[in-house]
Parts: structure tokens; C-alpha cells; sequence
């Protein structure tokens, strides 16, 4: 039904075009004199017509489009509504009326009618457009220079010309594409390609670059940027590629260009219908659910409508924050909170038997290396005894699946953390023998952003003037973006069969010392002139290179392009078991020579030197 003014206004006018393309295809068909035997053919028509085309014109929806934004589809909209109505226009006269509808005016109705009716639309945005170049509004003086001439680049455009260019007025186009040289979109002209950014900015007074290219790599990302960079213009880049194709751009949420835009990460694929098929109707728990990582998978969790969710926690502040946020994105979701400690086994068990959970994300750990140095048993009690509380307890209620959130630095270890990290891997391998449920664990590299990361501290380094300190000026790491982490950690579960230790692919090692430039050079600043960057020296537990696999391990492909899953070791249980009773019995009073013996009795590749008065376990 037709209710609102706009609408009953349309159809009046739409009226009036029905009756002049009627009147106009009859007057045409017979030079101007309708044959007196084709008056009430002609009545007929009009009378009947206008009532078959409005009628199909509302069934096609057309009153229900904004024609501002009239495009392709919307004329083709208009063609197939004009034509059906048409149709039923010739079959109705064929049979009621005393002369059969002409072909020729049947052919002219047609045609003037899909002529007016889209013309009319049309005309409608072609006067918004012209609104837009005579608004009183004078728009701002900011000079805009768009990198990339494609769909994304023109979009951008678009957005600021509907937005009366408040935020900056196109001057021209950047595309490397030889055919697009010297020519026009939507009469703004590609100026001239990449190399030619520094002398167009000079030539016409830009103050603004945008970078419109959603589906370029991070190297050619970051070669367009020390372009830029050259020149005194604002750099900023628009939403990802995602936004693109579903056409909703906004001027307002072109950003800065970030250190995550040049590592030029392809977008991760989650299987849905895997995913939906293990996560959707069970009670899901995360553990160190207030962390980045923990945090990031209660809202991945969430997409796929989980009969329960359990954030478990040892921080009430960050679980308090985690809680508020969920129920505000689903305010339908049980979610219920957990103040906990993992390492209290009794209330581990109680937590577990009160929600009886089918899967749960073990996020919570100690991950932090340098503090793990200076407080090693902590790292045993938190990251081994903690995981085999949990583990013990999934085993108990029959948890479906089990994911430990594990880390490279559990590769060879040469920190406590790491060897930490690599005992709980093994913790989980073990029970997973002889438990129904799926025990897994993913292995990843740093997580962009996560709180105590290498880019928070620089950032806060370079708001403060620096120096922004690195340790060594040939350290490399493996990277991803905490979305992405958590995306992959989600999947990883539901393609889970129990035993195995996911890697996550993460692209190519990044230098620290690369990223601390990118860094300083995005802030608007230059390395080593108006921000030092100082070498500090390794610090204790770290490797130049993180590593994904043991020479022992290797990998298998699996069906997500983006995961692997490394062969498993061979686990010495018996060891295993003594290790985790010691620390259960006296892990608080360990000194830190002990801790280091206890590790490399379980861990032989943690190659790190026990002191003499190292006591080991026989």
C-alpha cells in the first residue's frame, strides 16, 4: 500500500506522463487526427492503462526507490515494469475494445512511456547532482587528490560530492593504469600515475591524499606512502574492501593509514556453516575472556548464536567491560560472567559442572616474556598448572571441543614463557589420548595491537617525542591483526578432530625495526630526525626470529587455506605428570634456578643453562 506524500505525489505525476505518452503514441501513429473509429479504442486505453501501469508500477516497487540514487538497476526496473504493463495493456484492449490496439502504438506506448517515466527519474538526480554544484553551502577549500581510479576511487568521489564536499573537494585522480591516462571520471581528470604524486601535490595545492585502492598489497601499500611521504599533504586511506563491494563508503570513515594497512593481510574466509554448525546452541566458555585475544573471540562467538556464553576472568574490571559490550551488541545472548582463577582447581571444577559447557576457548595465560623472567613461577602455576585444571575439568563434563590459545614463542624456547606455553600444547596432546573431548591447540605470532604490544609502546613512545626503542636491529616477528587471530582461533575449532596443534599462516616476518619507521613516518614524523630510535639490546628470554614449527614437527595442509596443523611429538607422560604434581605441591617456592631445571626435564629444546644449584626431577 501507498501511504507516505511522496509516493501519492509520484503517482500523480506519473499519471500525467501515463496519459502524455498515450496521447503522444496515437497522435504520432496517425499524424496528429485519431481516427474517429479509434476514440474509444483510445478512451479505453487511457482509462484502462493508467490503471495497469500504476498498478504494475507499484507492484515492481518503483514508489519505493530513491531516485537520487537512480542507476542501471532502477532502469531496468522501469523497462521491466513499462513492458509487463504493456503486455497486459494489448491483451486487455485485444478483447474488450471495438479496434485492437495498433502495433505501432503499442510499439510508441512502450517506448514513450519507459522514456518518460525513466526520464523523469533521472532528471530527478540529475537536478540533486546540479543542487550540489549551486548549494549555498561554499564546502571545504581542502584540495583533494584520490590514489586509485577504479570502483573504490570513484566511490570516494561520489561520497564527497553528495556531501556537498563539506570534507574536501576531488582535483583529481592517481591511477598507474596507461589507459586511464588524460581521461575524465565524472569530470574529474587522472592526472598522472604513482611516480607523479610529489609534482601534481606541488602543481595543485593538495592538502589531502587519499589512498582508494582497497585490494593492494602492504609493499605496494607502503611503496605509495614513502611517495607520499615526499610531499606536505594529509595521508589517509579508505575502509577496507569489504566496504567497497557492498557500496556503503563514507567520507567520514576514510582514517589515517595505519601500520596494519602495509602488512597487506588478505582478508580471512570464515567457513559460516562450519562454524555455525559447532559453536550455534552450545554453551560456549572463554577463559581470560577480558584479554585481546579472549576478548576478540566472545565477539566472533557471538555471529553464530550460542545457547550460552561464560566469560571467565580474573580482572572483574576487564570482564565488567567485556560484559557491558556483548550485551549491548545482543541483548538477547545469555551471557553470564565467571570471576575466576584458573589455577584454583576446586572452583575451575565447580565453574565447569555448574555450566557444563561444549566448547571452550582457553585464552587466559601469562604472555608477557621479560615480566615471566622476573616472576617464573607464576608462568608454571598459570600457564601449566592453570591449563591442566581446565583441561581436567572439560575431560570431567565431556566438553566437545577444547582450544588452547598457544604462541610461536613456544617453538624452541628460549624464554619461561614460551617453555610454559610448549608444556601446555603437551598438557593437552596427553588428555586429549584418552578423553572424548577434542583437545587442539592453535599457534600464532604477535597480535597486532594487544595490550603490552610492540605498536601500542611505540605509539606511546612517539606521542611523548621518543626515543622509541628497539632491542636488536635484525629482530624479525610474525604478525596478525587481533580480528583476524580470532577469526582463525574460531575456525580452527570446527575443523578439529582432537590432538593436533593448528599454525596459523602469518604471512611473512616483519622487521621491528621496519615497523618502528612505519610507524614514526605514518605519525608525520621522520625516523632518526624528529624521533630517534634507540638500540637497547635484547632483553632476557628473546630471540632474534620467532619460529611456527619444530625441525620434528612439519606440517599437513588442511582444508582452510589459512591453517595448518603440525605432525605431533612424542610425549614422555610420565615426566609430564611429575612435572605438573611439583608445581601443584610447591610450584609457589620454586627459585627461578629450580623453574629453569623443571622445564628443560619436560623440555629439552628449552636451551637455556641451569646454575649449578638447579634441582631437577628424578
Amino acid at each position: 500500500m501507498i501511504k507516505n506524500k511522496r509516493s501519492i505525489v509520484l503517482i500523480l505525476f506519473d499519471i500525467i506522463l501515463i496519459n502524455l505518452a498515450m496521447f503522444a503514441s496515437y497522435y504520432l501513429r496517425f499524424d496528429g487526427a485519431i481516427p474517429i473509429e479509434y476514440k474509444t479504442t483510445y478512451i479505453q486505453t487511457v482509462c484502462i492503462g493508467t490503471f495497469v501501469y500504476i498498478g504494475v508500477f507499484i507492484f515492481f516497487g518503483l514508489y519505493k526507490k530513491l531516485w537520487q540514487y537512480a542507476s542501471i538497476g532502477e532502469l531496468l526496473s522501469v523497462v521491466y515494469a513499462v513492458t509487463v504493463g504493456t503486455g497486459i495493456i494489448v491483451t486487455i484492449i485485444y478483447f474488450s475494445a471495438p479496434m485492437r490496439l495498433a502495433h505501432t502504438v503499442a510499439v510508441l506506448l512502450w517506448f514513450l512511456t519507459i522514456f518518460l517515466i525513466g526520464g523523469s527519474r533521472f532528471a530527478w538526480r540529475i537536478l540533486q547532482e546540479n543542487h550540489v554544484f549551486n548549494s549555498p553551502e561554499p564546502g571545504s577549500k581542502s584540495r583533494v587528490l584520490i590514489v586509485g581510479a577504479g570502483d573504490a576511487g570513484v566511490m570516494v568521489a561520489r561520497e564527497f560530492k553528495k556531501r556537498f564536499f563539506r570534507e574536501g573537494r576531488p582535483v583529481g585522480f592517481i591511477d598507474d593504469d596507461s589507459h586511464k591516462q588524460r581521461l575524465e571520471v565524472h569530470g574529474i581528470p587522472v592526472l598522472g600515475r604513482c611516480q607523479d604524486i610529489p609534482r601534481i601535490v606541488n602543481n595543485h595545492n593538495i592538502d589531502q591524499i587519499i589512498l582508494a585502492i582497497p585490494s593492494a598489497s602492504g609493499d605496494a601499500i607502503r611503496e605509495i606512502v614513502e611517495i607520499c611521504e615526499q610531499t606536505s599533504a594529509e595521508l589517509k586511506i579508505m575502509p577496507g574492501v569489504f566496504d567497497v563491494l557492498s557500496g556503503t563508503v563514507d567520507t567520514k570513515k576514510i582514517r589515517k593509514v595505519q601500520v596494519e594497512d602495509l602488512l597487506g593481510r588478505e582478508p580471512v574466509k570464515v567457513n559460516l556453516e562450519e562454524v555455525s554448525g559447532y559453536l550455534t546452541g552450545e554453551t560456549v566458555v572463554v577463559t581470560g575472556a577480558g584479554g585481546s585475544i579472549g576478548s576478540e573471540i566472545c565477539r566472533q562467538i557471538i555471529k553464530f548464536n550460542p545457547a550460552k556464553l561464560v566469560v571467565v576472568g580474573q580482572g572483574e574490571n576487564n570482564i565488567f567491560d567485556i560484559e557491558q559490550e556483548l550485551r549491548s551488541e545482543n541483548p538477547k545472548l545469555n551471557i553470564e560472567t565467571e570471576i575466576l582463577d584458573i589455577k584454583d582447581q576446586t572452583k575451575v571444577n565447580l565453574v565447569f559442572s555448574r555450566h557444563k559447557p561444549g566448547v571452550v576457548f582457553h585464552a587466559a595465560a601469562h604472555k608477557h616474556v621479560p615480566l615471566m623472567e622476573k616472576n617464573p613461577e607464576e608462568a608454571l602455576k598459570n600457564n601449566i598448572v592453570g591449563t591442566r585444571n581446565l583441561a581436567e575439568a572439560a575431560d570431567a563434563v565431556k566438553v566437545k571441543t577444547f582450544v588452547l590459545i598457544s604462541t610461536d614463542k613456544a617453538v624452541n624456547p628460549t624464554s619461561i614463557m614460551g617453555a610454559t606455553k610448549r608444556v601446555a600444547e603437551m598438557i593437552i596432546q596427553s588428555i586429549d589420548k584418552r578423553s572424548t573431548t577434542k583437545f587442539v591447540a592453535v599457534r600464532f605470532g604477535n597480535v597486532l595491537g594487544s595490550r603490552g604490544s610492540v605498536i601500542p609502546t611505540f605509539k606511546k613512545q612517539i606521542e611523548k617525542g621518543g626515543p622509541v626503542t628497539v632491542t636488536h636491529p635484525d629482530m624479525v616477528r610474525f604478525f596478525m591483526t587481533i580480528p583476524e587471530a580470532a577469526q582463525l582461533v574460531v575456525q580452527a575449532g570446527a575443523i578439529a578432530k582432537g590432538g593436533e596443534i593448528f599454525i596459523l599462516d602469518m604471512g611473512r616476518p616483519v622487521k621491528i625495526m621496519d615497523l618502528a619507521k612505519d610507524l614514526i613516518r605514518l605519525s608525520g614524523y621522520k625516523p632518526g630526525v624528529d624521533i630517534p630510535i634507540r638500540i637497547t639490546g635484547m632483553r632476557p628470554g628473546e630471540k632474534l626470529y620467532e619460529e611456527l614449527l619444530t625441525a620434528e614437527e612439519g606440517t599437513s595442509a588442511t582444508k582452510h587455506q589459512r591453517i595448518f596443523v603440525a605432525k605431533p611429538n612424542t610425549i614422555d607422560e610420565e615426566k609430564l605428570e611429575k612435572l605438573v604434581y611439583a608445581i601443584r605441591e610447591n610450584g609457589s617456592f620454586f627459585t627461578r634456578e629450580q623453574v629453569v631445571a623443571h622445564l628443560q626435564y619436560i623440555v629439552p629444546e628449552f636451551r637455556r643453562q641451569a646454575l649449578k644449584n638447579a634441582v631437577g626431577l628424578q
